[in-house]
């Protein structure tokens, strides 16, 4: 999980190099709520998947395995990138790595999943929210799905020392709009490496 918006690729890269990715508060050493929920989207193997925000994170390894052909990993944090491709060796070259700010970005094609854990809530200004909702929008053609995590309504106020926004599933719904249908919510207790139990809610939609 890295964030864009507003927080700057120097903030991200400087977490990274300050710790281990097993020391970091979102680390997961397997995602299983999230690889859960893309499986429940029922896509074929050869459906294009986009993590948002992944950073080091372990789902494109889990992605992998399961056979999805066509995965991008999307991060501000060239540091973070750099730590996954590492870890993944000669797997790396299966995917397709983009460093950019979720908020300056413009999709170059349609994906049939997007899968974001824990950016849409550092989303904090109304404008940085509407560039996230065109860029999702961009990308998404009817049919394709969204997986959203973000801290809940009883989650913490802070992550790595910057605001957030919480949600529920019908909170997101009603921010993400008419364009996207809520299909499943659901929450989960996270505990970072540090003990501390962190809850999100990870809301799944369909592009109406």
């Amino acid at each position: 999980m890295t964030s864009s918006a507003g927080t700057g690729q120097a903030h991200w890269d400087s977490v990274y190099a300050a710790k281990k990715v097993e020391e970091v508060g979102w680390f997961q050493a397997r995602p299983v709520l999230s690889l859960e929920l893309i499986l429940r989207a029922g896509k074929a193997k050869g459906s294009s998947i986009i993590d948002v925000g992944g950073g080091a994170s372990r789902l494109v390894d889990a992605l992998l395995d399961e056979g999805f052909q066509w995965v991008t990993v999307l991060d501000i944090s060239v540091e973070a990138l750099a730590r996954a491709r590492e870890r993944l060796g000669d797997r790396a070259r299966l995917v397709t790595w983009i460093a950019g700010d979720i908020t300056r970005w413009e999709p170059p094609a349609n994906y049939d999943v997007w899968h974001d854990r824990a950016v849409f809530h550092f989303l904090i200004s109304p404008e940085d929210r509407r560039a996230y909702k065109e860029a999702l929008a961009g990308a998404l053609p009817l049919g394709a799905q969204a997986i959203i995590g973000t801290f809940a309504s009883d989650g913490p106020e802070l992550c790595s020392g910057l605001p957030v926004a919480r949600y529920e599933p019908d909170t997101l719904a009603a921010e993400l709009g008419p364009g996207f249908r809520l299909v499943e919510g659901t929450h989960e207790d996270h505990v970072t490496p540090g003990g501390k139990v962190q809850r999100f809610q990870f809301s799944r939609f369909v592009r109406a």
